[in-house]
């Protein structure tokens, strides 16, 4: 579980197929293999480090469902430890699950900040709500506006230094994760539409099947 605050922005020193291994200093700290590390908001398995870089194995299902499998050698990427018991969560709960990818399709500057558009596919904007959560690329961010394909988020200043989002250009990858929250609401009013049906009384001991 982590939080969408990124830690440090690492640096990809090799992308090869199924293996990635970035180059990081302070979220390696005190790693060990088998740990876990959010690259690019994606939760992965580091299985070997040293003192400067860790590896971690990229399954299949992972490459077809975020944009790790887009990296090239000395790309950034957004980097974050997984949260500690009794540490403090200053984003949201963030599995490392991606739901998706979308697009960066307009970035619009507003004073010392940057507002930018993200195109998203239906499976993940059915969990956007104005004012709502959304990790992009790993980082915690409130949703301003939703429209019917997109929505709309602002970056401070802040953000655009620590995080890969600054140095982002239109038309642009980025892994989608929507707030778990928004999913297990979703899963309890899918079963509530179902109804009460004869296999839900049985299951839950109401009634007993006769021979």
């Amino acid at each position: 579980m982590f939080t969408g605050i990124v830690e440090e922005i690492g640096k990809v020193q090799s992308a090869q197929a199924g293996r990635l291994v970035v180059s990081a200093k302070s979220t390696i700290a005190g790693v060990q293999p088998g740990g876990s590390i959010a690259v690019n908001g994606v939760c992965l398995t580091i299985i070997s480090f040293t003192a400067t870089s860790f590896t971690s194995d990229i399954m299949p299902e992972t490459l077809r469902r975020t944009n790790l499998g887009l990296l090239n050698t000395g790309d950034s990427v957004n980097l974050e430890r997984p949260l500690r018991f009794g540490g403090e969560v200053g984003g949201h709960l963030v599995q490392g699950h991606i739901d998706g990818t979308g697009k960066i399709a307009a970035i619009v500057p507003e004073g010392d900040a940057l507002l930018m558009e993200i195109s998203a596919p239906a499976e993940v904007m059915k969990y956007i709500v104005p004012k709502g959560f959304i990790a992009i690329d790993g980082i915690s961010l409130t949703v301003m506006e939703r429209e019917d394909d997109s929505f709309w988020v602002s970056l401070v200043g802040y953000t655009l230094k620590n995080t890969t989002l600054g140095g982002r250009r239109s038309g642009a990858v980025v892994n989608l994760e929507a707030d778990i929250i928004a999913k297990y609401v979703e899963q309890f009013n899918q079963a509530r539409r179902k109804g009460i049906t004869y296999d839900f009384l049985e299951e839950h001991g109401f009634l007993k099947r006769q021979p």
